[in-house]
């Protein structure tokens, strides 16, 4: 047996009663780490009972929106019908933001101012015709004269009348829709669709209607039933000349 003893100061290295240094405690221990973050290999806490999911939108608001409504994104509705001339076509009346219609009697002492304005130079063009000699010996009025075939120099001043009146209509509904007329009692005649001024084919169109039937055949009879009509018809006043144009007379501004 040695007898040999240690140095003193020093412990063994095999000590069994020397005191080794304290270790850091691990996370796995049981308990957070001190920043909040949980453990590694941890799931993430959930959300708590009643609450929305993690990046949703506010409780009590399914649509995300701030008011909760779900028209809130819709865009805004176009802007109504009526907004100057036409503005209703397509809609449920084609004069929204139109004019109104001409008053029946303006529209017949218009008619009868254009009559006059045409019928004063024929009533000198015809002289030369000797039409006024035929409506005195016959017992003819003026009318029965111009519509009267009998004859060359009567066939040549119908044709020259006919062409007047229609010549007259169309050129000036053409050029503003107003004929003299119409011009002095503040009125229009208007495109139906969108009131724009009737384009000269219309406007030819139109003025054939009016006045070639009363020219040739139906001196007194076509006017009458025009009148009627614009008396009658609902809602536009359209006569017979009006809805083969597709047009209405309202009134000037």
């Amino acid at each position: 047996m040695s007898t040999d003893q240690p140095p003193p100061g020093q412990p063994p290295e095999e000590d069994p009663f020397l005191k080794r240094p304290q270790e850091p405690t691990s996370p796995s221990a049981g308990q957070p780490p001190p920043d909040g973050t949980p453990p590694s290999g941890t799931p993430p806490p959930g959300p708590p009972p009643g609450g929305p999911p993690p990046g949703g939108p506010p409780p009590g608001n399914p649509y995300g929106s701030p008011s909760g409504s779900p028209y809130d994104n819709m865009p805004p509705p176009p802007p109504p019908y009526g907004s100057g001339y036409g503005g209703g076509y397509g809609g449920t009346d084609p004069l929204s933001g139109m004019p109104p219609l001409a008053e029946s009697g303006r529209r017949i002492l218009a008619r009868i101012i254009d009559w006059v304005i045409v019928a004063v130079p024929l009533a000198i063009i015809g002289i030369p015709f000797d039409i006024y000699k035929r409506a005195t010996q016959d017992g003819n009025d003026f009318g029965d004269t111009v519509n009267s075939l009998n004859g060359g120099s009567q066939l040549v001043f119908q044709l020259i009348t006919i062409v007047a009146y229609v010549a007259y209509d169309t050129v000036m509904v053409a050029k503003n829709g107003q004929t003299l007329g119409k011009k002095l009692l503040k009125l229009r005649v208007a495109m139906l669709n969108d009131g724009s001024t009737p384009p000269m084919n219309q406007s030819l169109l139109r003025a054939v209607v009016l006045w070639l039937p009363a020219l040739i055949c139906c001196a007194c009879l076509w006017p009458l039933l025009l009148l009627i009509l614009i008396l009658v018809d609902k809602p536009y006043k359209q006569g017979l000349h009006d809805k083969a144009a597709k047009t209405v007379v309202v009134t000037a501004q």
